[in-house]
């Protein structure tokens, strides 16, 4: 896999992380906010229970970043 196709792989991914997390969140009734969306994003990456492609994570990871700003 080419390095733009592994690009464009990681954008679909990180895409569909944040719109179930924004979908999740509304069916509560929070209000889906840039900061508590990185939190739930940490909270699930620190649950190791769970299995996800590298992909996934390393999307998780990459949304993390660019809504805490780190």
């Amino acid at each position: 896999m080419g390095n733009q196709a592994k690009e464009d792989a990681l954008y679909q991914e990180m895409c569909r992380v944040v719109g179930k997390v924004v979908l999740e969140m509304r069916d509560l009734g929070q209000e889906p906010k840039h900061i508590v969306i990185a939190g739930v994003l940490r909270t699930s990456l620190a649950n190791r229970k769970i299995k996800r492609s590298a992909l996934t994570e390393q999307a998780m990871v990459e949304v993390v970043k660019a809504l805490a700003g780190e």
